[in-house]
């Protein structure tokens, strides 16, 4: 438990630290893999969206006009207030400094989660799909994404299957650093 917790903080510390240029150096390969996940997701006006490890909230330009409510949660500080920048300004977008493996909702809260480049930093990817699933409702959509020299496609493609998800696409190019699911909570 205590290398968990290390390995959360070092990651937070890190983000922390390149928060001022993380848009400059990712902000292109993270607009990619939205990009590709968007075309095989619906979002409607009464979608309420969990966007686990927001970063500085790049995804929120993607699906403001068409989200009822956007909530993005981060461990880093400095990412957020980046985020919450990105955020100004729309009444349907709230930024929580929260652990994706200790969500601060009840069950059942979104319609959809996204989840992009959160698997491959945090210690137990099972268990923060596990709480990602108890904050959604039944049949909620999501979008994970995996860093390909981080998880094989079948180790990838194992720990959405394991965690009961039924996967709806899978898109990877020579583009993309990671491998982009969309898939179903399963009842």
């Amino acid at each position: 438990m205590l290398n968990e917790w290390k390995q959360k903080r070092d990651a937070m510390n890190s983000y922390d630290r390149t928060a001022k240029i993380y848009d400059m150096r990712y902000s292109e390969e993270q607009n990619a893999k939205i990009a590709v996940a968007l075309e095989d997701f619906r979002i409607d006006d009464e979608a309420v969206i969990l966007d686990a490890g927001c970063g500085t909230g790049l995804l929120f330009s993607h699906i403001t006009e068409c989200a009822r409510l956007i909530v993005g949660i981060d461990t880093s500080l400095n990412l957020l207030k980046q985020a919450k920048a990105k955020a100004k300004g729309h009444s349907n977008i709230a930024i929580v400094r929260a652990d994706a493996d200790h969500a601060p909702f009840i069950v059942e809260t979104f319609t959809h989660a996204f989840a992009f480049t959160l698997l491959q930093n945090v210690p137990q990817p099972p268990a923060t799909l596990e709480e990602i699933k108890r904050v959604t409702r039944s049949k909620a959509l999501f979008i994970v994404t995996g860093l390909k020299k981080h998880f094989t496609l079948g180790g990838f493609t194992l720990l959405i299957a394991s965690a009961q998800l039924e996967i709806r696409s899978l898109r990877t190019n020579d583009r993309l650093k990671d491998y982009v699911v969309t898939c179903q909570k399963c009842l």
